[in-house]
């Protein structure tokens, strides 16, 4: 069987750049090498696209726009190239690509920019499409869709950046404390404070605004989160679900990445029937908001037991040790076969 060629882009401009990177390290580690060849390609927290040839580890350690054999890339947006553009001295090269596997997260990757780009390639991709991309990336706009459907959202309130922040603070307080303050479009939980008193309300809503010019002020849920792992199309699968246990006030950039004081249960702390539950719920919003091809799906429980709509990342992390394939790999799946499931399902597209 002819090996198919995958480019595996990493890097971007968005504040979870260095996320992206240990995400893309596993993959490339992880990718059947005897299936596929792999066309690695780096963009630079200043937007530079370059074609790299070096080792994994430099990826995972930021070196890898150093290597002298980088060459500046890019995919063409006309469909009748199919492939990445490099510059070699002064020549133009192609390499025809059969798959594109962005492992970018947050803005310029995980919002639909990149997915616009690759649909007018017509270079297959890994993931939702442009318009999905980019709704599952704005909270708001998510979560009007979702509670649309019918499923529990939080209360919330959503502040532009012109806007009177005090007249805005003031109907805020009307939620309740605590409260969620958050970058409407922005990942691994960067950006985002929980507030006790207005105090803490006002310095949230400055933060959230210097990583978006659209902040989300949400009520607290009182309960505990759950995840679910989703891979497929119209008629897809879910991994096992995993919970979330906290110490602290929330599941923060840093706990996210070091768990110091929290822990994830893989299975969730959680009875059959409630697990049952959980699931329909993920899956009705993943086919609400167009998902395909993959994303983690993130809810509340209550306490109560209501389940509340939290958020969905399509482009998840992708370590071995993130949740995403860890729920997947509970299932039964190894992390090298999801991620041949997952280019499969982008050449089925076609």
């Amino acid at each position: 069987m002819e090996k198919k060629t995958i480019a595996v882009l990493f890097g971007g401009c968005s504040n979870e750049y260095e996320v992206s990177l240990i995400s893309a390290a596993s993959v490339i580690e992880h990718m059947d090498t005897e299936k596929y060849n792999l066309v690695l390609v780096g963009i630079t927290k200043d937007g530079v696209w370059l074609r790299y040839t070096g080792n994994v580890d430099d990826i995972r350690n930021d070196r890898w726009h150093t290597h002298p054999g980088c060459i500046p890339s890019f995919f063409s947006p006309s469909k009748e190239v199919k492939g990445l553009i490099e510059l070699v001295n002064t020549e133009y090269h192609v390499t025809p690509i059969d798959v594109v596997f962005p492992v970018l997260h947050g803005k310029n990757g995980e919002d639909g920019t990149l997915q616009g780009l690759l649909e007018l390639s017509g270079i297959p991709f890994v993931g939702c499409d442009t318009l999905s991309s980019a709704i599952c990336m704005d909270k708001e706009i998510a979560h009007t869709l979702v509670q649309a459907a019918g499923i529990n959202t939080p209360r919330s309130l959503t502040v532009y950046e012109d806007e009177n922040i005090e007249n805005a603070v003031a109907e805020a307080k009307a939620l309740g404390f605590p409260l969620y303050v958050k970058p409407a479009k922005s990942g691994s939980s960067l950006g985002i404070t929980k507030a006790h008193d207005e105090q803490e309300l006002v310095e949230g809503v400055a933060l959230a605004f210097s990583h978006d010019n659209k902040v989300v002020i949400e009520q607290n849920i009182d309960g505990f989160e759950v995840g679910c792992a989703v891979l497929g199309h119209a008629d897809p699968m879910i991994g096992v679900v995993d919970e979330i246990e906290l110490t602290g006030d929330f599941f923060d950039h840093t706990e996210k990445y070091s768990l110091i004081g929290s822990k994830i249960h893989l299975p969730a702390r959680i009875d059959a029937d409630t697990t049952i539950k959980v699931k329909e719920t993920a899956l009705a919003i993943y086919k609400v908001l167009g998902c395909k091809g993959f994303a983690r799906v993130d809810m509340f429980l209550a306490k109560d037991g209501t389940i509340v709509f939290n958020e969905v990342n399509t482009i998840p992390g992708f370590t071995s040790n993130s949740r995403y394939p860890k729920m997947l790999c509970a299932s039964g799946i190894s992390y090298t076969d999801i991620l041949d499931q997952l280019i499969e399902l982008a050449v089925s597209e076609v």
